[in-house]
């Protein structure tokens, strides 16, 4: 069949247009963009240039078979992207837009650059499973290639609708997940095929919706009120990374720290009194730029990007408002899969440590919480990016180990003059070396003063100064001093070698 212009132009015009007009006011009236209209407020206007637009189009209703793909900028930056149709049959999975998303992450990844996703699918099509399900170019080479790329070029997801069944996976492989409240979710089975096989009755939003999954499951990363808020997030979290892993982050404009920002005053004398980790962030970097990260799960840890004079670095700290601070085994795998991120992209770590330890008791024991801070340790030892640990307050147990201390090879590991760094604080030391001793005192105030007494030994036995006067700490700075401290080392430590260990790759203690 031969096409004239104007044949060729109704061919663009209805393959563009996506489905019918019915499902995009149904899609308006939930606050949902077009596909096109998603990409067309994400990229750099001009840029994109599409692929596989005529996918399926031999067949009625599937115009490019309910994806889009191409390459374009964003901020100048080249990327590659898919965005689900989710107006052409529910942006389901058919032979051809599985085809269209294998052949851009491998051109991404070919390429290397960044790989974003705009996810809003129903998932495969049943009907069309032998043809999109089990070959070698069927949805599972989606994964494989996703899992190639992964710290090789970033990944990232939006999530606008569904994620469903084993399209829930696009978004599990990706660096970080934006989801809109309210319409987005990730599940396997449906609420219909969760009551056929368990008898649980439940909802989609109540199983998989993204509130579930940006604070209790830490599927999600980014709970957004609107789509302009998801793609805006995948924009600036692009603004933090290389393009890809042979690269080094973007640096910015320096832009000094908040002018009111007061170190000293936010940290308490008293280590029972909590205080927020997220205010200090904010006031030790750059000014505006901490871009927190899973911000609603397992809150007791903050984590995110941010700048030092204009250089890009991951921050991990202890939030002692939630939890007092402790690592439960959700807090691990947040630390764990961050330190990863941060170390394949070469984004040097800032360790900001107020840390009790690792919780104890019959309930996390279960959870697996030996696994699961062994899993974090893991990826601090790994990681050879240049790395600093700053005990703000405490460093007790095996928490000084996850926070990067002196045996984990940190670049530096200072301290500030409210730092204490022991197994254990004075208190708990105490009571386990003298539980008989004290028990066995009747007076109530000779008890008191023989534990202030044994309390003032133990603290006089981890002082700070004579931790220094060790080598345990590389120094001890004044809170207004620390960011400068920090600029200056991370430029001395930019030009590390990074070799690990002489192997293939470790065993993870999953």
């Amino acid at each position: 069949m031969t096409l004239d212009g104007e044949a060729l132009e109704q061919l663009r015009k209805r393959a563009k247009a996506g489905g019918a007009d019915r499902y995009h006011a149904a899609n308006a009236a939930k606050g949902k963009l077009f596909a096109r209209e998603r990409v067309a407020l994400l990229v750099d206007e001009g840029s994109f240039v599409e692929d596989g637009l005529y996918a399926n189009a031999m067949a009625e209703g599937l115009p490019a078979d309910g994806v889009v793909t191409g390459t374009a900028t964003i901020d100048g930056r080249q990327v590659c992207l898919m965005a689900n149709d989710s107006t052409v049959k529910a942006g389901s999975w058919g032979a051809r837009t599985v085809e269209k998303i294998i052949r851009i992450i491998e051109r991404a990844y070919a390429t290397g650059v960044p790989m974003v996703y705009l996810v809003d699918s129903a998932g495969a099509r049943i009907t069309d499973q032998v043809d999109l399900f089990p070959g070698r170019r069927g949805a599972g080479k989606i994964f494989w290639n996703q899992v190639r790329a992964s710290g090789s070029i970033p990944q990232v997801c939006a999530l606008f609708g569904p994620s469903a069944a084993g399209g829930a996976y696009i978004p599990a492989f990706c660096d970080v997940v934006a989801m809109v409240d309210g319409n987005a979710s990730m599940y396997l089975g449906s609420d219909r095929m969760v009551e056929m096989v368990t008898g649980e009755k439940t909802t989609l939003e109540a199983m998989g919706g993204a509130k579930v999954h940006c604070a209790e499951s830490g599927v999600g990363h980014f709970l957004c009120k609107t789509e302009a808020e998801a793609l805006d997030v995948v924009r600036r979290y692009l603004s933090y990374l290389p393009a890809n892993w042979t690269q080094q982050p973007p640096v910015a404009e320096a832009v000094p720290a908040p002018e009111k920002a007061d170190l000293a005053a936010l940290v308490p004398a008293s280590e029972r009194q909590a205080f927020d980790m997220r205010r200090y962030v904010k006031g030790l970097l750059d000014d505006g730029s901490f871009f927190e990260i899973q911000a609603l799960w397992a809150k007791e840890l903050t984590i995110g990007f941010g700048r030092l004079n204009g250089e890009v670095v991951g921050v991990v700290g202890n939030n002692s408002m939630f939890k007092g601070g402790v690592l439960f085994v959700d807090s691990a795998d947040k630390a764990t899969r961050f330190v990863q991120l941060c170390d394949a992209f070469n984004v040097p770590l800032l360790f900001l440590s107020d840390v009790p330890g690792f919780m104890v008791g019959t309930a996390v024991e279960k959870q697996g919480i030996i696994r699961h801070g062994a899993k974090m340790i893991t990826a601090i030892s790994e990681a050879t990016v240049p790395k600093i640990c700053v005990v703000v307050r405490k460093a007790y147990g095996a928490g000084l180990y996850a926070m990067a201390g002196p045996g984990f090879e940190p670049d530096a590991t200072i301290a500030l003059p409210t730092a204490k760094i022991a197994v254990m604080g004075a208190e708990a030391a105490v009571n386990a070396v003298y539980a008989n001793k004290i028990a066995a005192i009747a007076d109530p105030d000779e008890r008191a003063a023989f534990v202030a007494e044994k309390r003032e030994a133990y603290e006089r036995d981890i002082d700070i100064v004579r931790l220094a006067s060790e080598l345990v700490v590389d120094a001890i700075v004044e809170p207004h001093e620390l960011r400068t401290e920090l600029v200056r080392r991370f430029a001395a430590a930019r030009g590390k070698e990074r070799h690990f260990s002489r192997r293939r790759h470790g065993v993870t203690p999953v």
